[in-house]
């Protein structure tokens, strides 16, 4: 599936970056703007089923699985890209997406490498086999109003209000049953977590992966959502894992 993709700037250094669970190019606007355009270059995607990008066509048997949404940006973004930057659920994609895609270097914001959900098991098939189990999430979802700064409300509600509601479920079984074990990176790679980090990367796994060869940075006082609630501080922890 070719997504939709946003150009914003034109300078020498191009980035993609990848949004989170039920958000959309959007979400990186200040960001962006506290970047300045003669030197970079964003593509701003919207993952399948998000944003303006195409909603799986479950009649020709398309999913919401990882493998289709890592597909899907492979087919889509250009290799060999500066650096490529994933949120949360763009996170969890991105280190699927690192060895096609070879981009100089690959920065992890919160990326959901484990989720505190059932994963494999009779446990996880009970779990997510309860009837009516993918309507409440999507139920609850609609209810849970979006985390971000007062300035940008408008824009995390239109892009809470485009989502496909019938992947929640699926995104969430397939994240929570294929955690990412830490290994070492495929490309220099930066992981930032926030004061929620805990809830997406297993506290444990965090010295592993600074031994591995990993440059991990923490982000204090900000919660999950950081591009929202603060798009310059977020834009200056990627310039300074660029460097």
């Amino acid at each position: 599936m070719r997504l939709h993709v946003e150009e914003r700037g034109h300078g020498p250094v191009r980035i993609a970056l990848i949004h989170g669970f039920l958000a959309d190019g959007a979400a990186w606007t200040d960001v962006v703007a506290a970047s300045d355009p003669e030197r970079y270059t964003f593509l701003l995607v919207d993952l399948r089923g998000h944003g303006a990008s195409p909603r799986a066509d479950r009649a020709r048997g398309e999913r919401y699985d990882l493998a289709s949404l890592a597909t899907d940006l492979v087919e889509t973004l250009p290799t060999g890209l500066d650096a490529i930057v994933g949120h949360s659920l763009g996170g969890r994609v991105l280190a699927d997406i690192v060895e096609p895609l070879r981009p100089a270097r690959a920065i992890y914001l919160d990326p959901g490498f484990g989720l505190k959900l059932p994963g494999r098991g009779l446990g996880a098939r009970l779990f997510w086999n309860v009837p009516g189990l993918p309507w409440l999430l999507a139920w609850l979802y609609d209810r849970t109003d979006p985390a971000t700064g007062p300035a940008n409300v408008a824009l995390a509600e239109a892009a809470h209000a485009a989502w496909d509601r019938t992947m929640v479920a699926e995104v969430l079984r397939d994240v929570a049953a294929n955690p990412v074990a830490p290994a070492a990176p495929v490309v220099p790679s930066t992981l930032v977590l926030s004061d929620d980090a805990k809830l997406v990367v297993p506290s444990r796994d965090v010295p592993r992966y600074a031994q591995l060869g990993w440059t991990v940075t923490r982000f204090p006082a900000i919660r999950h959502d950081m591009m929202g609630l603060d798009g310059a501080r977020t834009f200056e922890v990627i310039a300074r894992a660029l460097r």
